[in-house]
C-alpha cells in the first residue's frame, strides 16, 4: 500500500458558532448527571467535603485546558489528542490516547442508554402511568430500560447525522431546561436547607484520609469530563479560536454548577442521605425541596441531561475516528463525508450501532452488564491517561517557551506538566487500590483485579490495534506522527 493521499472527497461543512461549541462541550460533560449521579456517590467517599474536592480536582484539569487551548490554537484538528500525542511525543502513545477515549465513549454510551430510560420510566411513575400495553413498567428492569433507552440513542443519532449545527441548536435547548432547574432548586435548597453552612466543607484537609483524598479526586476529575468535546469540532466552527473559548467557558461553567450543587445538596441533605442515595441524590434531593408535579422537574432535567449526552457521546466519536481514518490508522469506512450533510455520517451511524449492540448484548449475555459497568468505573484510569499524555505533548512541543519568555513557559509547560504529573500519580493509586482490594479475580463490577483488567484491556487493544494500523494498513502516521491537516487539498472540497 502506497502513501498517495487519497482522493478529493466532501470537507467537513464550518456551521459552528462559540455558543454551538460550549452547547456540544457542556452535553459531553453533562453537568445534572454528574450531580445527581456523581455527587452521592462522591460523599461516600468524601463525606461533607464536596465543594473542597470539586475545586481540587478542578486545578489539574484548568491545566489540561489549557494545554488543549494552546495546541488547538497552532494545530486545529478534528484528532486533537491523537494528532497532538502523536506529533509531539510517539505515534504509538497519539494512536492509544484516540483508541481508548474510543472505546471508552462506547462503553459510557451503552452504559447510558439504561440510565436514559430508568429516568424516563421513573417519570412515567411520577405521571401516573405504571402500565402499557399490559406491560408494568418496572425502572429496575434492565430489559425495559435498556429498550428504552436505545430508541433514544437511535433518535439522537440520525439527529446528529442531519449535521452538528442541528445537534447542537438540539442540545442547547435542553441545557436552559437542565441549568433553569438546577439553579431554581440549588438556590432554594441553599436558602432553605435545614443543615449549617460550614467552611470545613472547603477544606481538603479535614477530608478522613489519603485514600479517600485520592479516590474523591478522581471522581471528580471524571465530573469534568468531556470538556474537550469542543476541540473534536475545530474543523466545523468557523474560527477554530472559538473551540479553545468554548471548552474554558465550559470548564469554567461545570466549577460553578458543581460548587452550586455541592452546597446545596449538604444544606438540604446529611451525609447519610447524601452516601445512602447515590445514584438517586438529584431525585430525592428534589422530593425533600418540593412536592409533585415540582419534585418531578430535577427527574426530567437528569434525564434530559442524559439525552443530551448520548448525543455528545456520538458527535465527537465520530470526529476522532474520522480524523484516524483519513491518517488510514482506522478503516475507509469512518472517514466518508456525507455531501448533503457535511458531516461524518457513516461514521456516526456505526458509533450509534455499535453502542446499541453492546447494550442489547447486555441483555443476553449478563455478564456483559459487569464488563460496561467495571469500563465505567474504571474509565477514570483511561481519562487520566488520555489528559495527561495530551498535556506531556504541549509541554514538548512548547519547551522552548522556557528560555524565550518564562511567563509563557509556565502557562505553556509547568503548568500542563504538573497537572500531567498529578493525573498519572492519582491514576496509578487508583490501579494499585483495585490491586490490593482483593486477592482473586472475579468478573464482577465490584471486584477490583476485574476493575484493574478493565481498563488495562483498553490499553492492551488500543497497541494491537496500532500495530495493525502500522504495519498492516502501512499509515503514514506512524513514520511522522503527524495526522492530516485539516486543510489538506484532499479535504478542500466544497460540500453543499
Amino acid at each position: 500500500m502506497n502513501d498517495t493521499p487519497p482522493p478529493s472527497g466532501p470537507a467537513l461543512r464550518k456551521s459552528l458558532g462559540l455558543l454551538d461549541g460550549v452547547a456540544i462541550a457542556a452535553s459531553s460533560t453533562a453537568a445534572t448527571t454528574s450531580i445527581g449521579i456523581g455527587l452521592g456517590v462522591t460523599a461516600g467517599v468524601v463525606g461533607l467535603h464536596l465543594p473542597a474536592i470539586m475545586l481540587l480536582a478542578f486545578l489539574p484539569i484548568l491545566g489540561i485546558a489549557g494545554a488543549y487551548s494552546r495546541l488547538n490554537r497552532v494545530e486545529p484538528n478534528a484528532g486533537n489528542g491523537y494528532v497532538w500525542v502523536g506529533r509531539s511525543l510517539t505515534p504509538w502513545l497519539g494512536f492509544l490516547v484516540g483508541w481508548v477515549n474510543i472505546v471508552a465513549t462506547i462503553a459510557f454510551l451503552a452504559y447510558t442508554t439504561a440510565v436514559t430510560g430508568s429516568a424516563m420510566i421513573q417519570l412515567a411513575g411520577e405521571a401516573g402511568v405504571h402500565r402499557v400495553a399490559g406491560l408494568t413498567l418496572d425502572p429496575d428492569s434492565t430489559a425495559q430500560t435498556t429498550a428504552i433507552g436505545i430508541l433514544i440513542l437511535v433518535a439522537v443519532t440520525l439527529t446528529a447525522v442531519t449535521g452538528v449545527r442541528t445537534a447542537a441548536r438540539l442540545q442547547t435547548g435542553l441545557l436552559i431546561f437542565e441549568y433553569a432547574v438546577l439553579l431554581g432548586f440549588c438556590a432554594y435548597g441553599i436558602v432553605t436547607g435545614p443543615h449549617a453552612f460550614s467552611l470545613s466543607w472547603f477544606d481538603p484537609f479535614a477530608i478522613p484520609s489519603a485514600s479517600a483524598l485520592a479516590q474523591g479526586l478522581l471522581l471528580s476529575v471524571f465530573c469534568y469530563w468531556g470538556f474537550e468535546a469542543a476541540f473534536t469540532v475545530n474543523e466545523e466552527i468557523r474560527d477554530p479560536r472559538d473551540a479553545s473559548r468554548a471548552g474554558l467557558i465550559t470548564l469554567v461553567t461545570m466549577l460553578g454548577l458543581f460548587l452550586l450543587g455541592s452546597i446545596a445538596f449538604q444544606r438540604v441533605l446529611s451525609e447519610d442521605e447524601l452516601a445512602g442515595h447515590g445514584a438517586q441524590g438529584l431525585a430525592y434531593f428534589g422530593d425533600r425541596l418540593a412536592s409533585q408535579p415540582l419534585a418531578a422537574l430535577p427527574l426530567v432535567a437528569l434525564m434530559f441531561s442524559a439525552v443530551a449526552s448520548l448525543q455528545a457521546g456520538v458527535i465527537p466519536t465520530a470526529r476522532g475516528m474520522f480524523a484516524m481514518s483519513r491518517d488510514r490508522t482506522l478503516g475507509p469506512v469512518w472517514g466518508k463525508v456525507s455531501a448533503r450533510y457535511g458531516t461524518p455520517a457513516l461514521g456516526t451511524l456505526l458509533i450509534g450501532a455499535l453502542a446499541t449492540a453492546v447494550a442489547a448484548l447486555a441483555l443476553v449475555i449478563p455478564r456483559l452488564a459487569d464488563m460496561i459497568m467495571a469500563t465505567v468505573n474504571a474509565v477514570g484510569i483511561v481519562v487520566a491517561l488520555s489528559y495527561a499524555l495530551t498535556a506531556l505533548a504541549a509541554a514538548v512541543r512548547f519547551r522552548s517557551l522556557l528560555k524565550e519568555d518564562w511567563r509563557q513557559g509556565i502557562r505553556a509547560v509547568v503548568l500542563p506538566t504538573l497537572s500531567a504529573i498529578s493525573l498519572l500519580a492519582l491514576g496509578g493509586y487508583l490501579g494499585w487500590s483495585f490491586y490490593t482490594s482483593t486477592d482473586h479475580l472475579e468478573v464482577s463490577a465490584d471486584n477490583g483485579w476485574f476493575l484493574l483488567l478493565t481498563p488495562l484491556a483498553m490499553i492492551a487493544s488500543g497497541f494491537l490495534a496500532a500495530a495493525w494500523a502500522k504495519w498492516v494498513r502501512r499509515s503514514p502516521y506512524f513514520h511522522s506522527g503527524r495526522g492530516t491537516d485539516a486543510d489538506a487539498p484532499q479535504l478542500l472540497a466544497t460540500s453543499r
